[in-house]
């Protein structure tokens, strides 16, 4: 039973297909153990001047083994991204949606997004593994290999047919976001009684996580707006993608290798909303949004939007549908089954390169939430 629960609250993470600038390796030696006399003791001092490996040596290590998992449903990009820096074989360890292969090690450097599975792996609450401080992380953003995950978008149709439709949910939404993050514990209770998908304690946990990815961006840099599409961080995102991502169809392969922001993005939405007064003439009152995965903090900004009338205020009555299974929130969107979605840029820069016809509004997350997760005690020299 144990194993099930760690199993269904991981793999709300990874399909979310997604931080906090957590905790790296160090370099500096532990001061060796001494006796009585204070001298060292021979046994003592070669336990304790053990070195803990810099970030590039897990990484070479790992590889070597073949031991760098992922779940290959979208941010493995980044982990090629990551490999190919350190002029290593573009190939990874298929990973599944618990931590059991971490546990096991038979993956050593895991996949793990900084809101769901690392929250398992150090923590001691339902479904946790309970590993604490004997683990370290290599985190995508500071290894310049991020690359951007949620993102609210809807088709340019849509956009261009109900402007003020659209400036009325981001106004609202991002003054849900807004308020999650000032006050995540609570959000995290709003989300619990949607009807959460994990326990309460480690919705907790998420909420606290997801707050960094919202109010920080790659470089660990306070946001100053939030829902901004930063220029610098959509082109990495991009760029990344364009040489990592591999369509079999040469049409959209060309389409993706031709493609600009102004392609996947428009701006004007957010400028618009910047000094407004919050009042809207919206074209559509009955709206939904499409989410990746179940309720969760993950999207804690719409549910707690929802819950304090921010939408109703808009005059908007929005719902809320929950993803997973075989729901594809870019499809769902493009065939018009709602109206706006939740997905990650390089979903929808594929999507479009496939001949979808949809457009972001509104970046939500500012950096990637992905970490490779290790066991101190895996990489010591």
């Amino acid at each position: 039973m144990r194993k099930g629960i760690r199993k269904f609250a991981a793999i709300t993470g990874s399909l979310a297909l997604i931080g906090a600038s957590l905790a790296g390796c160090g370099k500096s030696e532990k001061t060796p153990a001494t006796s009585d006399t204070g001298v060292s003791t021979p046994a003592e001092s070669k336990d304790e001047q053990k070195t803990q490996m810099t970030s590039e040596e897990i990484i070479k290590a790992a590889a070597a083994e073949g031991k760098v998992g992922n779940w290959g449903l979208g941010n493995e990009y980044e982990i090629l991204a990551l490999l190919a820096k350190y002029g290593l074989p573009t190939s990874y360890l298929s990973q599944d949606f618990t931590m059991d292969g971490f546990d096991d090690d038979s993956i050593t450097l895991a996949s793990a997004m900084t809101y769901n599975e690392y929250g398992l792996v150090i923590n001691d609450y339902d479904g946790g593994y309970k590993y604490g401080d004997t683990v370290g992380t290599i985190d995508m953003n500071d290894e310049g290999v991020a690359m951007l995950e949620d993102m609210i978008f809807c088709t340019k149709d849509f956009a261009k047919n109900n402007p003020e439709t659209v400036k009325a949910f981001l106004y609202a939404s991002l003054k849900g976001w807004a308020d999650a993050c000032a006050d995540p514990e609570e959000a995290a209770e709003i989300c619990f009684e949607a009807g959460s998908s994990v326990s309460a304690d480690h919705q907790k946990f998420m909420a606290s996580e997801v707050k960094k990815l919202v109010s920080t961006d790659m470089k660990g840099n306070k946001v100053s707006e939030l829902g901004n599409m930063d220029e610098e961080a959509m082109k990495q995102t991009l760029d990344i993608a364009k040489q990592y991502v591999k369509l079999d169809d040469s049409a959209a392969a060309d389409k993706l290798a031709n493609m600009t922001l102004d392609d996947i993005r428009d701006t004007s939405f957010m400028e618009a909303i910047k000094d407004c007064d919050g009042k809207f003439n919206v074209e559509k009152s009955k709206v939904s949004i499409q989410l990746k995965w179940l309720p969760d903090a993950q999207f804690m900004g719409y549910y707690v939007a929802k819950a304090k009338g921010y939408y109703d205020e808009v005059g908007l009555d929005v719902e809320i549908v929950s993803g997973g299974g075989d729901i594809s929130e870019t499809t769902a969107v493009n065939n018009g089954t709602v109206d706006f979605g939740v997905t990650w840029v390089t979903n929808l820069a594929v999507a479009n390169a496939g001949g979808m016809n949809l457009v972001e509004v509104s970046q939500i997350f500012q950096r990637s939430g992905l970490l490779l997760v290790y066991k101190l005690a895996n990489f010591t020299k």
